[in-house]
């Protein structure tokens, strides 16, 4: 007999046609609808209102765009064999339907919290609650994406975030062994003082707090771990120099003892009860589907998004992160073979994922040089050009090349290039060659900035050695917004602009032609990422590294290649997005993920008398003016170039020309930290 021969493709789509009806949205529960900003109008969009709720879902497990998520298998069933699932939502809409241009900006929580008006529209909130309830014309910014009439919405995916100040969760779906709790010994990193998870950024405090419940108190069980350094030895903590509080927290003994700041702490216990993070992916896409598509719920609520024709997806940080996984792992197919996001664009996540779809995941985690490194984050395909891996042997690429990939953007800041592995984004992985990447993606780094750049950002050092980067992404992070939405109509955005190999933009730390600046520490080692074996040994393969290049810098210290704000390209100081720590932190390592800011000196005289090696205000561009002359003429080559708003050119001039800015042409004592604002 004839054997006949059937494709990869048409296999699968034998699955999907004999797969149960698809996975939905099931109900959405509107709690509040109210005026935003007072009733406000934005532009031609008019007036917005805010909508609250919460919705509920179900998933398939044996969808064969379901069965990628860890532990669905052993999720709890309803009497129709699916898993449900609920989240927060929230959306900003123009209470005019027909004034809105039909299309959604969904902006991805990162730990709870919205993001897009403060990382994109320079929105100043007057607290974390208020950043999270958006209620004033205070919390939009400049509130660009409403003038333009688009409905911007948020929802919970990780059941992890913090709830409190309005934080938006996903309800904990908890995996078991056919009903009896699933136990594994895993290992948490903990440290104090260095972010805000554990007590706040410098306000370490007494009890360090776990990541999943302990499944026993018993300390015989456990092993505690201490080490200044990241590659410092571990010492044991005995039992008599800690105890658990409960089981989600521990404390150093005797009572009152503080952890250091900044030294990491490992306990490796027996842990309870695993979350099926990926969930959270999988209720992201059913939302947006059901905001896109539906009229309604099956209850007959109507779609409060009222159906949209575009949506476009954006992340910083760990909700950029999201965004590379949410892609990679098929989650921009919903169960209808719809796409999902049309457009998206993923700002510092530099090359890796969230440590999400794993049992006992930890989705709070984000990797540096010091810490958190040992944790999944980093691993092959980081680029979305298909090409090969000699270090895991693998082949791939970030999309999947099945039709259903949305238009990618990929933003980056210094930073990434030094914490994030950034450049290999656009390098091979040995970091030996540059690739070219697809028609549907792009990639741009926002020279000189650091990874939390914002328009309040102040130069104080922070627990950093040296003063910090206060430079602002977000003029360039809206025109990419605006070009990707022009993209999704069909014209093309700007060419990626990042460094390269081929030009010698892209290099080596030794490489680096950094000015030796009096005062400042200097670094010359990246955070190296590796094959991470096992993250409960832990075991990071170093034996054979990925290639990680940075970008190369003038004899200012300042970065050539990328997207060169006029602050950048006309500039008052040196930015860098790397830091050092300093006492009472491990000193010599990158400070979590800042960068430095150095002014130059006003005149010839004082750059002498510091023993400055780069040129004076004076001696570069002559008179406040002349420099005023010079940012006006980037700014216009950036709009045409369409990487700068017109409105954006226009207040960079403006600030430039203030008579604050004015001052630091004068001789003074002391450098001025930076650009007033």
């Amino acid at each position: 007999m004839k054997r006949s021969t059937i494709t990869r493709a048409t296999l699968y789509a034998l699955v999907l046609a004999a797969a149960p009806a698809a996975a939905r949205l099931t109900e959405i529960n509107v709690a509040t609808v109210e005026p935003f900003a007072e009733g406000a109008a934005f532009g031609a969009a008019g007036a917005y209102e805010r909508v609250k709720g919460t919705f509920k879902g179900e998933l398939d497990p044996a969808d064969p765009r379901n069965v990628v998520i860890v532990n669905i298998d052993k999720a709890p069933k309803n009497a129709s064999g699916k898993v449900e699932c609920e989240a927060d939502f929230f959306l900003l809409r123009p209470v005019d339907a027909a004034r809105g241009n039909r299309k959604i900006i969904y902006d991805v929580t990162n730990r709870g919290r919205k993001n897009l008006f403060h990382r994109v529209m320079d929105a100043r909130p007057s607290s974390l609650a208020s950043s999270n309830d958006p209620r004033t014309l205070q919390d939009a910014g400049n509130a660009l994406f409403l003038r333009m009439g688009y409905t911007i919405v948020w929802s919970g995916w990780d059941p992890d975030a913090p709830s409190a100040n309005n934080g938006m969760v996903l309800k904990p779906v908890v995996a078991t062994n056919g009903g009896a709790p699933i136990v594994r010994v895993i290992r948490d990193e903990l440290v104090a003082g260095t972010r805000d998870r554990v007590g706040g950024a410098g306000k370490p405090r007494e009890t360090l707090r776990l990541t999943h419940d302990a499944a026993t108190l018993d300390q015989a069980q456990a092993k505690l771990t201490v080490r200044r350094g990241e590659q410092d030895p571990r010492q044991e903590i005995p039992a008599s120099g800690w105890s658990y509080v409960n089981a989600r927290e521990i404390r150093l003994l005797p009572s009152g003892t503080l952890p250091a700041p900044g030294s990491l702490y490992e306990l490796h216990y027996p842990a309870r009860d695993p979350r099926v993070y990926g969930i959270g992916l999988a209720a992201t896409r059913d939302l947006l589907s059901f905001l896109r598509h539906e009229k309604g719920d099956a209850k007959g609520t109507a779609n409060p998004a009222r159906a949209a024709r575009t949506v476009i997806g954006f992340g910083s940080s760990q909700s950029g992160r999201f965004l590379r996984d949410f892609v990679s792992l098929g989650f921009n197919q919903d169960e209808r073979a719809r796409k999902v996001f049309d457009g998206t664009l993923a700002h510092t996540a530099g090359a890796g994922g969230v440590f999400l779809n794993y049992e006992f995941g930890q989705p709070v985690r984000t990797s540096t040089q010091h810490e958190d490194r040992t944790f999944p984050e980093n691993a092959f395909p980081f680029s979305t050009a298909r090409m090969n891996d000699p270090v895991s042997g693998k082949t791939g690429s970030l999309l999947r090349n099945d039709g259903f990939d949305p238009l990618w953007m990929e933003t980056n800041t210094s930073t990434e290039y030094w914490q994030k592995g950034a450049s290999l984004l656009v390098t091979d992985p040995l970091g030996g060659r540059d690739v070219e990447l697809p028609a549907n993606a792009r990639a741009y780094l926002i020279a000189g900035t650091q990874h939390a750049g914002t328009t309040w950002m102040q130069s104080t050092p922070g627990s950093c050695v040296n003063p910090r980067n206060p430079h602002n992404p977000n003029p360039a992070l809206r025109a990419l917004l605006v070009a990707l939405d022009e993209w999704t109509s069909g014209k093309a955005p700007p060419a990626s602009r990042t460094p390269r190999i081929s030009d010698k933009t892209l290099v080596s730390p030794g490489e680096l032609n950094f000015p030796p600046i009096p005062g400042m520490r200097v670094t010359r080692r990246t955070n190296e990422i590796g094959v991470l074996k096992d993250w409960i040994k832990p075991e990071l393969d170093l034996s054979r590294p990925y290639g990680i290049l940075v970008p190369q810098t003038d004899l200012d210290g300042n970065e050539t290649a990328g997207i060169l704000l006029p602050e950048i390209e006309v500039p008052l100081g040196t930015h860098t997005g790397w830091n050092l720590y300093r006492p009472p932190y491990p000193e010599g390592e990158l400070c979590d993920r800042d960068g430095t800011y150095i002014a130059f000196a006003a005149t010839r005289v004082e750059r002498v008398a510091r023993n400055d090696p780069r040129a004076s205000l004076e001696e570069r561009y002559g008179s406040h003016a002349a420099y005023v002359k010079r940012l006006e003429a980037a700014a216009e080559k950036l709009v045409d170039a369409r990487l700068l708003l017109r409105e954006d050119a226009q207040l960079l001039v403006a600030r430039a020309r203030n008579a604050e800015n004015a001052k630091r042409f004068e001789p003074a004592g002391e450098p001025v930290i930076g650009l007033t604002r």
